[in-house]
């Protein structure tokens, strides 16, 4: 047996306990699942310690791979970043259950009883990278849905994923829960990867969490059904009817607030309606809030197909001047990836035809682009935003994280 076909046989098989684990999660009271994020979430204090030290091997080795500190920082945990975890997984035992949920119901004219309810997926498979918090808020989402998990982090978070893993399945164990309802796969080779996205029957569906490599490669290599969070190369459109002071604090709180998540706004559309001292007090106000702008015109880092389309994830920007509604539209739906896009306008009926036409998750009127996350949207902690079509689209709670069954209740019904 090659060293390949060794580590398909161990995934399935961790696939295979995570199968078994997810018909006794399935099947728990809201109670019950509360029960073990609390329990988890105290776990995680009264091991910090032990947290900060494997989290430091991993730290140890990136520095001495030369990785740059932005990166560094996204895989350090400190005290307070635990305590952060931690109360993420009691603010996921506050919300509301989903599993049981009556979609929706009817009573035929023959009596028979219909209903169409909320149930668990299964096994849900997550590749990410880099954040160790990943793995407890995974594990927290998949729970309280009613579903296990088997989690495949990245190489750099190895130490931290494995003693976070360890101390939630001691939590299981305490609670008297299979222990497999999370798992933690080997990530020292990509083989990994590619035997969870294809191991048909026993998982039930894989979420990508990452860079734009990391999604492609899953989403056009997987077999089993795959939920696509995806990059963020989000705009924002200044129309000609925009309260300009409004559009620019808009621009930078999605630019600068965060430039490393998939919402920050990486391209500003000014409308040629606006005039010449519109645009430079837009560019004078990037400029001041040291944002690199990459741009068809004079003067500025020339733009290439690359800035048109992809994230930067830094405080860099793609800046066009744009001729009308349309063209602005053009753009988007074009260069976009079906993340958040924005308009500013004062104008009522442009801003219906902008949210009609634009395609994307989230479509904003008059706000930064950088509310597109669930917390924001009062739907608690998120797996992810979704920028695909089927199932979910934007972001994905609980209620994203369950499949649905029709139950039907009859007094001995014959179908004529």
């Amino acid at each position: 047996m090659t060293t390949n076909d060794a580590l398909r046989e161990e995934v399935l098989a961790a696939a295979q306990r995570s199968k078994d684990a997810s018909r006794v999660v399935g099947l728990l009271t809201t109670s019950e699942k509360n029960t073990i994020l609390e329990t988890a979430a105290q776990a995680l204090l009264n091991n910090v310690d032990d947290i900060l030290a494997a989290n430091q091997k991993d730290i140890e080795t990136a520095r001495d791979k030369g990785t740059p500190e932005a990166l560094i920082d996204r895989l350090s945990l400190d005290d307070s970043r635990v305590a952060g975890i931690a109360d993420g997984l009691r603010q996921v035992a506050g919300l509301p259950d989903p599993v049981g949920t009556i979609v929706r119901g009817s009573t035929l004219a023959n009596g028979l009883k219909l209903r169409q309810v909320r149930v668990p997926m299964g096994v849900i498979g997550i590749v990410y990278e880099a954040r160790p918090n990943v793995t407890v808020d995974a594990f927290g989402l998949a729970l309280k849905s009613g579903n296990a998990v088997i989690l495949r982090g990245s190489k750099s978070a190895t130490n931290s994923n494995q003693k976070l893993v360890e101390i939630l399945q001691q939590a299981l164990k305490e609670c008297d829960v299979p222990v497999d309802a999370v798992q933690l796969i080997s990530s020292a080779s990509h083989d990994s990867v590619t035997h969870l996205i294809q191991a048909r029957g026993l998982v039930d569906v894989v979420i990508p969490r990452g860079g734009a490599n990391l999604i492609n490669a899953v989403v056009k290599n997987a077999t089993i059904p795959t939920i696509e969070t995806g990059t963020g190369n989000c705009h924002l459109y200044l129309h000609d009817k925009a309260d300009l002071e409004m559009g620019i604090a808009c621009l930078l709180n999605g630019k600068t607030r965060r430039p490393s998540v998939c919402n920050a706004t990486e391209t500003v559309l000014v409308d040629k309606g606006l005039g010449e001292d519109a645009l430079q007090q837009v560019v004078d106000a990037l400029q001041a809030a040291d944002v690199t702008i990459h741009s068809d015109l004079d003067g500025f880092e020339p733009a290439t197909d690359a800035d048109w389309r992809d994230e930067y994830l830094s405080m860099d920007i793609a800046l066009k001047v744009v001729d009308g509604l349309d063209a602005a539209v053009d753009h988007i739906n074009y260069w976009g990836s079906g993340h958040s896009e924005a308009i500013i306008t004062d104008d009522v009926t442009v801003a219906q035809q902008f949210t009609d036409r634009v395609d994307a998750a989230a479509v904003y009127v008059n706000a930064s682009t950088a509310y597109t996350d669930g917390e924001q949207y009062g739907m608690g902690a998120e797996m992810g935003i979704s920028t695909q079509k089927l199932h979910a689209r934007g972001p994905m709670a609980l209620p994203e994280l369950t499949s649905n069954k029709w139950v039907i209740w009859g007094t001995g019904q014959t179908r004529p």
